[in-house]
């Protein structure tokens, strides 16, 4: 299976990486330790300000909730809708909600405020498609939020993760970590968007993630499980590998710091 299958594959998402909350969760934790803090729901949720009382949104490809929670509390005035492909992640998240594919959502046309695309759009098979099913579903003034990662995030992960699969090949090989998010990151997502939006603002949304416990970086590595077969390396052994490493510098340094460029799209029509 190629790598962009492997990443788009639903079978694979619903059943297996996204099954549950348990994985999305363990890399969700690791911004525990974020400075500056980045409150990406509370940045979005700002950033619907302009959607008055009784306005629909829509969260596309929800996952576990984060953002679906946070706007029913800090706006209770609007109606938010969760959809996603898996079934079993949708079980921690109150209703309403669906099971729904972004490129065939159950809306009617201009039918909701604004709908949002949080660090999902790598997933899909058809980008383009997706993203015209966004705007399609959008009234004519509303807003569709994007998220996604930067070029080069979090970076010390991948070298951690080639070193320790190098170490566990013995051969000096340095297996690359499997990538969800290449095919749509902050560079090449305002082109993508653009097809669709006349105004694609990006918000970059830099921090660091410093860490004095090895357990919140070995949790984040392994929450990849699914991908387990795309890596070329033994999975649980490479994990395992990292952990010592991550031990080791932080006995030394004191800490390990994980740099992290993740941001926010906002388009309009």
């Amino acid at each position: 299976m190629t790598e962009l299958s492997a990443a788009t594959d639903r079978t694979r998402l619903a059943n297996s990486a996204y099954s549950s909350e348990r994985d999305l969760a363990a890399r969700q934790s690791l911004y525990q330790w974020q400075k500056p803090r980045q409150d990406l729901p509370g940045i979005v949720a700002e950033q619907l300000t302009g959607v008055r009382g009784g306005g629909r949104v829509v969260d596309v490809g929800c996952g576990n909730g984060t953002y679906v929670q946070r706007l029913r509390e800090d706006r209770p005035d609007l109606v938010v809708l969760g959809l996603d492909i898996s079934p079993g992640i949708l079980a921690t998240v109150p209703g309403p909600v669906a099971v729904a594919d972004v490129t065939r959502l159950p809306l009617a046309t201009g039918s909701v405020d604004a709908a949002l695309a949080m660090h999902m759009l790598y997933h899909v098979p058809d980008i383009a498609l997706a993203v015209r099913e966004l705007s399609r579903v959008v009234s004519r003034d509303g807003v569709v939020i994007a998220s996604t990662n930067g070029d080069r995030d979090k970076a010390e992960l991948d070298d951690l993760w080639q070193r320790a699969a190098s170490d566990v090949l013995g051969s000096g090989q340095e297996p690359t970590r499997f990538s969800l998010g290449a095919r749509f990151t902050l560079q090449n997502a305002p082109t993508l968007l653009g097809e669709e939006f006349g105004t694609v603002e990006t918000l970059e949304l830099p921090s660091t993630v410093t860490v004095h416990d090895p357990a919140p970086i070995v949790a984040y590595l392994a929450s990849y499980r699914a991908w387990a077969d795309q890596y070329d390396v033994p999975f649980d052994a490479t994990v395992q590998r990292a952990r010592t490493i991550v031990t080791e510098q932080i006995a030394r340094q004191g800490a390990f710091e994980v740099g992290c460029r993740a941001g926010i799209l906002v388009c309009r029509r």
